[in-house]
């Protein structure tokens, strides 16, 4: 873990860990989804998330927010966190009732807190880049009421992630920016990267608690309302039942449609939203096919994870089988996925589709397989 990078003052890292990673079937399952596995390399996705931060904010300055299927297993992968400080909602509501909950808590315990909110599932390769344009943003997010999002530019037109627009140049070194757009199709997602304005929106802002709180207050009033009220009962008895009371009230919205967007309708002058660009070796691993993408480094392109294989004529493809050997012949961008209780044979292209097989099993009923 690089120890080079100062602590941020005052700086409070919220890792959003409640995703089921339906796309990762069937290793992704309720009980030990995405964040808990191990899909690049030793360590799992949340630990690798919470091991590039501890540099920046201190352990008890961590916070993880999960569900009841993970709290427990998150806790044991993470030992240093406080486990009064992995919070499971009681019900899932995307990721502004998430964040906007830690912002009222975290303004209650210290109302000078700046917080970065983080994914539980990315990839950053370069760990001491992404380390300073932490520190850089919250630099900016102190100065004023400032929200500041990390932009990572685009490699390729990329359909699955969503895009921000970014305007005019500030003597802090960021963008303004113009708007966000979600998955754009592909002949938009070519001209945003023609237009050298664009940068896919890597999921991770940075701002004061208090600027969090406002914000939610003003454009989501009910939900606002209700976390208010759970965060007065942090650390108190009755805390649990007032969480699973009022927060499944909450609306079901994302941090994007529900702050951000209704922020830069204002203007790009008026927002106070910021786009600081990054190039810390981000990837977002969305899929099966993402992770190939990833990892592809052998020859004639094919990424097995086996005890041993055997190859011949066979590329472009992924392979999980980690008990067996695995032969592949004759065949190109197929995905295949071994679990003891499960097999899952698709191709590349069609690993977005992977999360159907989720809603069969539970319109089956086939609890065991979720």
């Amino acid at each position: 873990m690089p120890q080079s990078t100062k602590k941020i003052p005052n700086f409070y890292a919220v890792v959003l860990a409640g995703g089921s990673g339906t796309r990762f079937w069937p290793r992704s399952r309720q009980r030990r989804a995405k964040q808990v596995l191990a899909l690049d390399g030793a360590r799992t996705m949340i630990q690798q998330t919470a091991s590039r931060l501890l540099p920046l904010s201190a352990a008890r300055h961590t916070w993880i927010i999960t569900n009841d299927h993970l709290a427990n297993l998150i806790g044991r992968q993470l030992p240093r966190i406080p486990r009064t400080q992995i919070i499971a909602e009681p019900a899932a509501r995307n990721t502004a009732p998430a964040l906007g909950l830690a912002a009222f808590i975290l303004a209650r315990i210290d109302p000078t807190a700046v917080i970065g909110m983080f994914p539980s599932d990315q990839v950053i390769s370069d760990e001491k880049s992404f380390q300073r344009v932490v520190t850089k943003a919250a630099a900016i997010a102190r100065a004023g009421e400032n929200i500041v999002v990390m932009g990572v530019r685009p490699r390729h037109p990329e359909t699955g992630y969503g895009y921000i627009e970014a305007g005019a140049a500030v003597k802090n070194g960021a963008l303004r920016v113009r708007g966000f757009t979600e998955k754009p199709s592909l002949a938009r997602a070519r001209k945003f990267v023609a237009a050298g304005n664009y940068y896919w929106n890597s999921g991770m802002f940075v701002c004061t608690a208090s600027t969090l709180v406002q914000a939610m207050r003003e454009h989501l009033p009910e939900t606002a309302k209700l976390l208010e009220e759970i965060a007065a009962a942090y650390g108190s008895k009755k805390f649990t039942a007032v969480f699973k009371r009022f927060y499944a009230r909450c609306q079901n919205i994302s941090m994007d449609y529900a702050v951000m967007e209704p922020r830069c309708a204002r203007g790009e002058e008026r927002s106070n939203v910021f786009c600081i660009p990054a190039d810390f070796g981000w990837n977002d691993l969305g899929s099966w096919a993402s992770v190939y993408n990833h990892h592809v480094q052998q020859e004639g392109g094919n990424v097995i994870e086996s005890a041993d294989s055997f190859v011949l004529d066979g590329r472009g493809n992924y392979v999980y089988s980690p008990e067996k050997f695995v032969a592949i012949v004759g065949v190109e961008n197929v995905v295949v996925v071994e679990t003891e209780d499960a097999l899952l044979i698709t191709t590349r292209d069609r690993a977005q589709d992977v999360a159907r097989i989720v809603g069969h099993l539970r319109e089956k009923k086939l609890g065991k397989l979720l």
